[in-house]
């Protein structure tokens, strides 16, 4: 069973869809441990709830900070760090120490509209289709080899909040489904690219407005 650890700033919906997730044995894995920059992040009570274990650690100090995370991540036997929400940057130190063990769930089709507003980058620049993607985290943030992308209609009417809550919806759907590849050892990194593994398929998930890429 693989041992999780979560990275999370905020409400913690990714959060929940890997509890759930687990739950229901779609991932053949378990949450050990939540770790928050943000004291008040309700993902902190959504890992209390479910009794996993939840840190907070203050980021004034970012050394101070990732050794801590460095530190809980061990002591829980994690085997894989999932940023879910996580709103910082993480240092060459970390990343180096976690590479092919760490990934992310960014809401944009990387490598367009990096950074902390994909949603609503995307939005200003006009774009007719969003969406999310999971990668490995390397150095550059939202830069590491990509696992998954949905591709999301841009709708005539929407606003940043409509976009992002359809794009979260889909974004609960292939960052467990990640979590379970690599749990199965489907996910094999060859430099930029990421090839993935014959087996199983979620696609019997899939929302039929949405594209789903290989994999999924």
């Amino acid at each position: 069973m693989l041992k999780i650890g979560v990275l999370a700033s905020g409400r913690g919906t990714n959060l929940q869809a890997i509890i759930e997730a687990c739950k229901e044995g779609k991932i053949n894995g378990e949450i050990s441990a939540v770790v928050s920059d943000n004291e008040n992040a309700f993902a902190l009570e959504r890992a209390r709830k479910n009794g996993i274990n939840a840190y907070f650690s203050e980021a004034k100090d970012k050394k101070k900070h990732e050794e801590e995370i460095d530190k809980i991540m061990q002591e829980n036997d994690v085997e894989l760090i999932v940023g879910a929400g996580y709103m910082r940057i993480l240092s060459s130190w970390f990343i180096n120490k976690w590479y092919g063990k760490i990934i992310n769930i960014h809401p944009a089709l990387l490598p367009s509209f990096k950074g902390m507003d994909g949603q609503g980058d995307a939005l200003t620049y006009g774009v007719k289709i969003s969406g999310c993607t999971t990668h490995f985290m390397d150095e550059k943030p939202d830069h590491g080899p990509i696992i998954l992308q949905a591709a999301v209609k841009v709708l005539q009417d929407d606003d940043r909040e409509s976009l992002a809550k359809r794009i979260l919806k889909v974004e609960h759907q292939i960052l467990p489904r990640s979590i379970d590849l690599f749990e199965q050892k489907r996910l094999v990194i060859e430099g930029r690219r990421v090839r993935i593994l014959p087996g199983d398929s979620w696609m019997n998930e899939a929302f039929p407005d949405v594209l789903y890429s290989e994999g999924f």
